[in-house]
């Protein structure tokens, strides 16, 4: 069956106030934006608190629906036919028409639930569900009406045109993009991370990315799998700056110069250092990493505390509570587990400790930091004035 157009439902939006208007306009602006790849010429706007995706021209359903379910916002995605308000029994003959064109021969349970918008109507959602579910039961003899849990609700809407669908195939939830809300994703070439910044991104914060580069250490590839994340992550939360910061004499230093055991915590207070200058110059509000406690030594619950004492920003850590198999079943579900895996090392790999701190002593660590100066600032300053920044989406 042809569809003329999607109607996109919201579910969180709903509940806001006098600003709903604001998160609308951000998800019909995002849901345009992704439906400009969809052949079909798809116009995108609101009516009545309905937003719906019209096309100009025919279009193939399930890429219209893939491009859709790339989109924050989004509850539910509803392949819709739509046309001119007529009078009752003609009505019932375009429900009818729908129906067995959406679904021929169709032997299943069925329930009509008729929503009459525009009081003017002769008939009162009642009749209409009483009058179409005797029709279609006279169309599909072998269906049958089950009120409780049918197979299928097909919906009529009577409003300044008239709504037919039958149809809700799930979307991602969570707040469309496009608000003033920033952060800053410490993006590397792991399973957690590209998680972390598309559950961030799914509560409708725009990301930027820095990844950390260790070149020889880590080859041009292990950078090229990053970009590819970031890219992957894009197609879910628009466009994404990554800085890509060479990273190789501050952790040589590091190496050089503090005890073993500590090289971890002190290499990511770095990071964490570089992360937040990158933040407050391009406007992020907040550092979002893939931590999650226990998963690993610079993961415990001392060592987060240690790396955070070197922020004055928020961190974020959407991944806190998760286990390993919950984060890549997550990272299958998005598209990015393939790439994460792909054998290309970065640099927190290459210069992890044989036998590192679980329980970092503040006082203790940064006695060893004190060892590193003043050449330490030399090198996060000229890292940060070599840094590269590479557009992904």
């Amino acid at each position: 069956m042809q569809y003329q157009a999607l109607l996109i439902k919201y579910a969180e939006i709903g509940v806001k106030g006098k600003n709903r208007y604001l998160f609308e306009d951000r998800l019909v602006s995002r849901a345009a934006a992704v439906l400009k790849k969809v052949p079909g010429r798809f116009r995108v706007y609101k009516s009545n608190g309905r937003i719906y995706a019209m096309a100009a021209e025919p279009f193939e359903l399930n890429e219209a629906v893939d491009a859709l379910q790339h989109v924050f916002g989004i509850s539910g995605i509803c392949p819709l036919v739509q046309q001119a308000v007529v009078g009752p029994e003609e009505l019932v003959k375009a429900a009818v028409a729908y129906f067995t064109g959406a679904h021929p021969n169709f032997s299943g349970s069925f329930k009509v639930m008729a929503t009459r918008a525009n009081k003017s109507y002769p008939w009162d959602s009642n009749e209409i569900n009483r009058k179409v579910g005797e029709a279609l039961l006279q169309a599909a003899p072998a269906s049958h009406v089950d009120v409780h849990g049918p197979d299928i609700l097909f919906r009529i809407e009577v409003r300044e045109r008239l709504n037919f669908y039958s149809e809700t195939i799930p979307g991602l939830g969570g707040m469309p993009l496009g608000g003033t809300e920033c952060g800053m994703l410490l993006l590397s070439g792991g399973i957690d991370s590209p998680v972390a910044g598309w559950m961030i991104a799914k509560r409708g914060v725009k990301l930027e990315a820095v990844y950390f580069h260790a070149p020889p250490y880590t080859s041009e590839r292990a950078k090229q799998k990053v970009v590819d994340l970031a890219k992957l992550v894009a197609a879910y939360a628009g466009p994404i700056r990554l800085h890509v910061i060479n990273f190789t004499d501050i952790q040589l230093a590091i190496y050089d110069t503090c005890p073993h055991d500590e090289l971890t915590i002190i290499m990511r207070r770095y990071m964490m250092r570089i992360a937040e200058h990158l933040a407050k110059e391009n406007g992020a509000q907040c550092l979002i990493t893939g931590e999650s406690i226990g998963q690993v030594a610079s993961q415990t619950v001392q060592s987060m505390v240690s790396t955070n004492e070197v922020c004055t920003l928020p961190v974020f850590r959407p991944l806190i509570a998760f286990d390993k198999q919950e984060i890549i079943d997550l990272s299958r579900k998005i598209g990015t587990f393939e790439t994460s895996i792909l054998p290309f090392e970065d640099c927190c790999t290459i210069f992890v400790a044989k036998h590192p701190v679980t329980k970092p002593n503040a006082g203790i660590i940064r006695r060893s930091e004190e060892k590193l100066l003043p050449g330490i600032n030399e090198l996060v300053a000229k890292a940060l004035e070599t840094e590269e920044i590479i557009d992904c989406e």
